[in-house]
């Protein structure tokens, strides 16, 4: 059974026909409020900090969207942009409404995704208490930088008995030595989830010695892998100054606009959490953005089983929906490398959006992405001065290396002091305004150099990308368009020239085949996440040899087969597309699939909406197990207490995990959660028993709504 979780409240109903999706980085849309059910004054805030642009909604109490927004992130703060999009959205109040009208607001945010991604953490230390060589090893917290490992004597076995004394010395020895060199620190014990007793003693002498953040491992999951936990535990340790200041800056925000709501973000399976619990358990919240989109896309269409594929600026992210719950990963969330034990939903990405950077291989194929950059034509919409620039060279016949690349710093940043060497040399050759790449590097040494500041943050590079195709093609506006042509005609004489061709294909071919390449690698990644939950995908793929391959790419280029084979794949399910840039794109790649294909109202801002359609969900697992013959002890987060018999065990675990999942939800956020129970049981066979219980796991999941989104409705004065 596939593993599912965060779902989100009932879907409001909407009409058929969708909106245009593209929209101008400063639009604001307020719906239409005619309809004869006005809104009431509670007012929920959705927000989504995305690759390029920070979205903005508001819904009212009736859960309709009233108003959206848009305002480009801001990569090296995303407060700023977040602030305008917030401002951008505000200034689209509903008649009658008022900022303090604002009850909840809600973020998904990229923040702990990138900073996992880039490997831009803060330094901490991690006591790993009863690890040996080979789990050190494994957990790969060894090849981190900007880390301290100390390995403390203690730890427990699989039964939760203890198995060696926990050295508190040494933990008061390494909390003295480090504490003024780190930000936070992580804690992982052997058996942990088993008895915690020495991560949470750990703890007790760290918040003694130190002001410093602590993680435990054991509460972050409650599975067997301490290699694993201990990462997880780590990599939380080192999110945690990073969401502060992400929440610290929300709030002066909030605070500016005189609204005073609950704050919630988005974690990785789709539910909410307040920002106060978001600053213990930030890895939480990786794969945040993705979450709300797949949140979002249910709630917009109120469709229950469905493929939702999100094309943002910079990555598509493909999911699926199965009873109206995004299908979570089982193996935990994969990010930059790192396979956590977050929950997280089960989301395919790969490097393909609306501002993919454009370029051609050494063989002269055509490549879209996987790198980001902004495109020329928004470029040339904030520094129109770029456009003598691009004249000129489109009139050239020998190009200057990288034609159609400009760069620059960005605003408020310094270089860090580990910057040294070619990378050094580029910064100090950055300006504020855009310049063109050649005149800051001349080597293709020098470009990586320039894409590593870009990916630290500290510069923007400009590019060619689809959406400028888009501008060309009149498939998208809001940009400035003569940039656009100007920078597809600048890639045929580099194309020309690169494969000595007498003629060069024109401009508007260019962007036929970007289009087209856009399309193909759009289905091609539908099809794999759709494939991908079929457990028994890879025998048939072992029967078929080759012919998987050439079949999807026929398909997905809308190609014959053979001729005389047609060959067609259909989805089993609708396609939901959501994203600024699928209204330009989704129709086709729907027709090659054989799919019906929704794009919801609001799809560019389905993230936003997502946000806030989350609910609040928190589940507790307590295992059951034998350390000797028909003793059941239960493991109890609090402490292990033991049972002559196994169903008095089964129903102590079940009290305990209900009561415990009842807290953790209504200290996340949520208004009269509601306490779902389950057990599974593994039982063995032996002579002296035939059939007693091995282990059992109990699971409570307790889930409600908001606290902020419960009051009364009430109509606008």
């Amino acid at each position: 059974m596939d593993a599912v979780a965060g779902g989100f409240m009932r879907p409001i109903t909407l009409a058929d026909d969708a909106l245009d999706p593209l929209m101008s980085h400063a639009a604001v849309t307020p719906n239409d409020l005619s309809s004869p059910e006005r809104p009431t004054h509670d007012l929920w805030l959705g927000l989504d900090t995305g690759g390029t642009f920070t979205d903005a909604v508001l819904l009212d109490a009736s859960q309709r969207v009233v108003a959206t927004a848009k305002a480009l992130t801001t990569h090296w703060d995303l407060a700023i942009g977040i602030g305008n999009a917030m401002r951008n959205v505000l200034s689209a109040l509903p008649a009658g409404a008022e900022r303090h009208h604002v009850s909840l607001v809600s973020v998904s945010t990229t923040l702990a995704t990138n900073a996992v991604v880039e490997n831009r953490f803060s330094p901490i230390c991690t006591l790993l208490i009863g690890f040996d060589d080979a789990m050190v090893e494994r957990s790969g917290l060894a090849k981190e930088r900007g880390g301290v490992i100390v390995r403390i004597a203690g730890g427990h076995d699989a039964t939760g008995d203890q198995s060696h004394p926990l050295d508190e010395a040494a933990i008061d020895e390494a909390v003295k030595r480090y504490a003024s060199q780190v930000e936070a620190f992580a804690i992982a014990s052997h058996f942990s989830v088993r008895n915690p007793s020495h991560e949470l003693r750990a703890r007790e002498r760290v918040r003694t010695l130190s002001n410093q953040s602590v993680t435990c491992a054991h509460e972050l999951s409650s599975k067997l892998d301490a290699p694993r936990r201990a990462l997880t535990a780590a990599l939380n340790a080192r999110l945690t100054p990073q969401i502060r200041h992400l929440v610290e800056a929300l709030t002066q925000v909030l605070a500016a606009e005189s609204i005073t709501a609950p704050l919630m973000i988005v974690k990785g399976d789709g539910s909410l959490m307040q920002a106060s619990l978001a600053l213990e358990y930030p890895v939480e919240t990786v794969l945040s953005g993705p979450a709300a989109s797949v949140v979002g896309a249910g709630f917009l269409t109120g469709l229950q089983d469905f493929i939702v594929s999100d094309m943002g600026g910079t990555t598509t992210d493909v999911a699926v929906v199965r009873g109206g719950r995004p299908v979570i990963s089982a193996d935990g969330a994969l990010i930059g490398g790192w396979r956590t034990m977050v929950e997280a939903v089960d989301v395919r990405t790969t490097g393909l959006g609306g501002d993919s950077e454009v370029s051609f291989a050494r063989d002269g194929r055509l490549l879209v992405g996987p790198r980001k950059a902004m495109p020329l034509s928004l470029l040339a919409h904030q520094a129109p001065l770029i456009l003598a620039e691009l004249r000129l060279l489109a009139q050239q016949e020998t190009l200057p290396d990288f034609p159609t690349q400009f760069a620059f710093r960005n605003p408020g940043r310094d270089a860090p002091s580990h910057i040294d060497g070619l990378d050094r040399r580029v910064w100090e050759a950055l300006k504020t305004h855009p310049v063109k790449a050649s005149t800051l590097v001349n080597s293709l040494a020098g470009l990586q150099a320039l894409r590593r500041l870009a990916d630290a943050g500290l510069a923007t590079i400009a590019a060619f990308t689809p959406s400028d195709a888009m501008h060309v093609m009149g498939r998208q506006t809001g940009w400035n368009a003569e940039a656009a042509r100007l920078g597809a005609h600048i890639l045929t004489i580099e194309e020309r020239n690169a494969r000595a061709a007498r003629s060069a294909v024109t401009a508007d071919i260019l962007c036929e085949r970007v289009y087209e390449h856009v399309v193909q690698a759009s289905g091609r990644i539908i099809l794999e996440t759709a494939l991908a939950q079929d457990p028994a995908i890879e025998a048939k793929a072992g029967r078929f040899g080759l012919l998987g391959d050439p079949l999807i790419y026929d398909v997905v280029a809308g190609k014959r087969f053979s001729s005389l084979v047609n060959a067609r794949i259909e989805l089993a399910c609708p396609l939901v597309a959501i994203g600024a840039p699928v209204g330009a794109y989704y129709e086709l790649v729907a027709s090659r699939l054989a799919t019906p294909l929704s794009i919801p109202q609001h799809a560019a801002v389905c993230n936003a909406v997502g946000a806030v359609a989350g609910v609040v969900s928190q589940t507790v697992d307590i295992v059951i197990n034998q350390p000797t013959f028909k003793v059941f002890r239960v493991h109890d987060p609090k402490g292990s207490i033991d049972f002559a018999d196994a169903d008095q065990a089964i129903a102590h675990a079940r009290e305990r995990a209900h009561a415990l999942a009842l807290d953790a939800a209504l200290r996340a956020g949520a208004s009269d959660p509601h306490v779902t129970l389950s057990h599974t049981e593994r039982r063995a066979e032996t002579a002296a028993a035939p059939d007693y219980l091995a282990e059992a796991i109990v699971r409570a999941t307790a889930t409600g709504r908001p606290l902020a989104g419960q009051s009364q409705p009430k109509t606008f004065t």
